[in-house]
């Protein structure tokens, strides 16, 4: 299935009412044609599914989306745990432009809200 392009920015909060663009992900990954996640294309070929951290203020990182210790997905920037953000039930949502996930930031602990902004096919 084809591997896609997604742009997430981080949704509405209580203390950000219009969400802020300037707090997003670029991660391409694979899905399937109803815009699940597709996990044996994933596991397939891992390095192909990356993902790129912007944040106003902090320098960017890049890294992979890759299974955490407890089998659910998430970034990861470097080696070890650190540095790594699990996304809420990733396995179970679809991928389609405005749908939201659920990220826990590493550098706060804690979880938010991202939309997906931007969905293109990268064959």
């Amino acid at each position: 299935m084809p591997w896609t392009m997604l742009r997430l920015e981080k949704a509405r909060t209580s203390d950000q009412h219009e969400g802020d663009p300037t707090h997003a992900y670029i991660v391409h990954v694979a899905v399937t044609a109803d815009g699940s996640l597709d996990e044996e294309a994933m596991e397939a070929e891992p390095r192909r599914a990356t993902v790129a951290r912007y944040k106003a203020g902090e320098e960017d990182c890049h890294g992979w989306l890759t299974r955490m210790k407890d089998r659910a997905w998430g970034f990861s920037y470097t080696a070890g745990e650190d540095d790594d953000e699990p996304i809420v039930h990733l396995e179970f949502h679809r991928l389609h432009v405005g749908d939201y996930v659920t990220i826990t930031d590493h550098t706060t602990g804690e979880a938010l809200p991202f939309r997906i902004v931007t969905a293109r096919p990268q064959g």
